[in-house]
């Protein structure tokens, strides 16, 4: 059966039968030391998280804590007529119960754009919006209180669908609009010979962050707060809670506990501003652990986003122009919706080069859960997309579809649809190729022991002879860094003391590694193998949030740069001794010696007592916002991937099964090869979330199912075979170390490729994600 991307969809009985099962060659990376660069140092809180015992937010504790709960919104849209807590703050032990009116500062907060109220104030505009909170001497206690509080509703009509938003009464005081990008780029008379036009669809995916979100807020002596929590941003969350609490700054702290992996989300300081609240007002540490629940009806997810296009090609595949429309449902605040949109506008074509595009984005607010940052927000919705057209074109041309990407693809010297010169390494075609030519794996043998290896598992219903075999790809990019002006800088202090090194920086340790990298930096430019991360707090200066692989290179190269002014400070004055520069110097091992042989002496030796220090700044080169056409230099880099992905499919139920996943991308240079590797394997596996089960239902604004069973997450027994067939190190030389971002573009990539698969299987368009029984069912 030929599939609309052009690949072969077969049974499992025929075709392919000579193909042998093969494991892909692990990249060259050779390791002859135990530090350093390139080599793969273990995390130092690897064995506590493993065994349970690294403290996270709500492991924490202080004298006299009271507990805290929140009550929160039933409705997604309502007008609050009374709130009565009287009988919540005469409930015995509770201590405080607080509400809109309590808020001594600024009534809202966000990201951008301080939209989103602390508590709800005369409108709800979405189910789970907090409304009032409680402190008691117990956390039942407190969520019986909470639920004591009466509210009086007056619910109105939700706007849940973001086409019916442009017309709607507005939500907000800013209205439902919140960014419009109208990309203009090339000749918009252009045309091609062969026209395909496609509608599509993703869902709205969680983060679902291993552990909930949490916090712990002490009262100061000098009328301050300091807050416990898993922050990925502190100074922003720090000034956001400042400016509610109506305090100055300095008398906020905001200390980072240990957090239990992120996605790019933990950055709504909801939680936070209860705490705070309750904290100065009780005079008591508070504390609160969010229940699975409130966690998904808190926290901001993906942006589920619509998207038209229209893709014109010659009769040889050669792209001549791309139309598109994408409409991003922001839900009912900002949040980072003008930044997912900028980067859904600027990629809407892919890596591939396109002569004339033009694109329509908007983000609107609806009464829909709050959207905002997810790994690869933007540039993931608009991949599944423009790979859906590319595989339409391929089966209107007769064209295999990765000869059709082929022709296509751009390389570093191409222009983005923004007027953007791709100046970072872009080997696209390379990845490409390196995953075509991979050999495919074996078909399962008619062998009843193989069974589990169908759709569905030993037990499903299927049929085997139902179920056919699949072969798609996706070839995907992102940024790195901010965007369109935004100031990337991250400062920090390297001190050196006897022979241990200590980093002192505010960027957070979220799983992406930074605290491992900034370790094997130190032991890179100074030769010591004993460096100490110091915690993170707002006392530092700012490193700004973990996402968009910031830390790797705009905190990685404030610490280099410290690090190297420590080696300065530290050879200058043994050079100047012997007559020689510090550039014929080396250290190693603790150890001091120059190129001739004739000065050896240990760095404690040297140091003769003293310490050492050094702090510096790391700022990229600057950007500029998107202009009225949606062009400009908005972007720092770039990153690529692309993606073979191998399924099977039974037709008959619409089950799917990921087999194989087959991985090429541009790393610019690794760093540490574990991590590398366990990175791209847990972005593969996030996109195979997307694209089959994780979609968080909000039917009437509603969510539906706010819970581990009800929001499926791919399992280990869901993760397919990952082959990381080639990690291109072309270094990127305007980087710390050449280095490329590896989370978020396999995220990026992954959910497009199965679809593709599913396509080449089933002949069926597969245009929503996740793809549902009845898409890839054949009736």
């Amino acid at each position: 059966m030929s599939g609309m991307g052009g690949a072969t969809g077969m049974g499992l009985g025929e075709g392919l039968g000579a193909a042998t099962a093969v494991t892909a060659p692990p990249p060259v990376l050779t390791e002859p030391r135990t530090h350093g660069i390139g080599v793969s140092l273990p995390s130092t809180d690897s064995l506590p998280k493993a065994q349970g015992t690294f403290p996270y937010a709500a492991d924490l504790w202080a004298e006299g804590l009271l507990w805290a709960a929140v009550l929160r919104s039933p409705h997604p849209h309502a007008r609050i007529v009374t709130i009565d807590t009287s009988a919540a703050a005469a409930m015995p032990g509770v201590r405080a119960v607080v509400t809109h009116e309590d808020v001594p500062g600024s009534a809202a907060h966000g990201r951008g754009i301080a939209d989103r109220p602390v508590f709800a104030s005369g409108i709800v505009r979405h189910h789970g919006e907090p409304i009032a909170a409680v402190a008691a001497d117990h956390p039942d206690t407190a969520r019986l209180a909470a639920a004591a509080i009466a509210v009086e509703y007056e619910v109105l009509e939700p706007v849940t669908d973001p086409e019916q938003a442009f017309a709607a009464e507005p939500l907000h005081p800013d209205g439902n609009l919140i960014r419009h990008i109208p990309l203009r780029f090339g000749d918009p008379e252009a045309t091609g010979e062969v026209v395909v036009e496609g509608l599509y669809r993703i869902g709205r995916q969680d983060p679902a962050p291993i552990g909930a979100e949490a916090g712990l807020a002490v009262p100061r002596p000098d009328g301050g707060v300091e807050i416990y929590t898993a922050s990925t941003d502190p100074h922003a969350d720090r000034d956001q809670a400042a400016a509610c609490f109506g305090l100055d700054p300095e008398r906020v702290k905001v200390v980072v506990t240990g957090v239990p992996g992120s996605m790019g989300d933990r950055e709504d300081a909801g939680i936070q501003l209860s705490l705070g609240l309750l904290a100065l007002r009780t005079g008591h540490p508070v504390k609160l652990a969010a229940t699975r629940e409130e966690s998904f009806l808190s926290h901001p997810h993906r942006h589920p986003t619509l998207l038209r296009y229209r893709h014109h090609a010659d009769a040889e595949g050669k792209l001549v122009k791309v139309e598109a429309q994408i409409l991003m449902d922001a839900g009912a605040y900002a949040d980072s919706s003008s930044d997912a949109l900028a980067a859904a506008v600027a990629f809407a074509c892919g890596p591939y080069v396109v002569p004339h595009a033009f694109v329509e984005g908007w983000a609107v607010r609806t009464n829909n859960p709050p959207s905002g940052h997810v790994r690869g927000e933007g540039a993931m919705q608009v991949c599944a997309a423009y790979e859906g057209q590319m595989d339409k074109l391929a089966a209107q041309l007769g064209i295999d579809p990765a000869e059709l990407r082929m022709r296509n693809v751009m390389a570093t010297g191409d222009l983005l649809p923004t007027g953007q010169t791709v100046t970072c390494p872009a080997p696209v075609a390379e990845l490409l190729r390196a995953v075509r030519d991979f050999p495919l794996p074996a078909l399962p043998k008619d062998d009843p022991e193989d069974g589990w290896l169908l759709p569905g598992g030993p037990d499903g219903a299927g049929d085997p002879g139902a179920v056919r075999r699949g072969v798609g790809y996706g070839v995907g990019m992102v940024h790195m860094l901010g965007a369109e002006g935004a100031d990337e800088v991250s400062t920090a202090t390297v001190k050196v003391s006897g022979s241990v090194a200590t980093v002192i920086c505010a960027a957070v340790e979220t799983g992406q590694g930074f605290t491992t990298l900034a370790r094997q930096i130190v032991q890179e430019v100074l030769g010591l193998e004993e460096v100490y991360v110091a915690p993170v707090d707002t006392d530092q200066p700012p490193s700004g949030p973990a996402c968009h692989g910031r830390h790797t290179w705009v905190s990685g190269g404030a610490v280099e740069r410290a690090a190297r002014m420590v080696r300065t400070q530290l050879l200058q004055p043994l050079a100047a001794q012997f007559g020689m520069s510090t550039e014929l110097l080396q250290i190693t091992d603790g150890k001091i010696t120059s190129y001739d042989g004739v000065l050896s002496t240990t760095v404690a030796e040297a140091l003769d007592g003293k310490e050492l220090w050094a702090t510096a700044q790391c700022r990229p080169h600057p950007t500029e916002p998107l202009d009225d056409t949606g062009q400009g230099d908005a972007f720092v880099g770039m990153a690529f991937c692309a993606v073979r992905a191998v399924v099977d499919v039974d037709v008959e139920l619409g089950s799917v099964r990921v087999v194989e996943m087959a991985l090429a991308q541009d790393v610019g240079r690794i760093l540490n090869p574990a991590q590398a590797r366990a990175r791209i394997e847990a972005g593969v596996t996030q996109g195979v979330g997307a694209a089959l089960t994780e979609n968080l239902r909000t039917p009437g604004g509603q969510v539906r199912w706010p819970d581990l069973t009800g929001y499926a997450l791919p399992t280990a027994l869901d993760a397919p075979d990952i082959r990381i067939v080639k990690l291109v190190e072309e270094r990127d030389v305007v980087a710390p170390f050449g280095a490329k971002a590896i989370s978020a573009v396999p995220v990026v990539t992954s959910p497009a490729a199965i679809a593709s698969a599913v396509r080449a299987a089933t002949g069926r368009p597969v245009n929503r994600l996740p793809i549902r029984p009845q898409t890839a069912a054949v009736v």
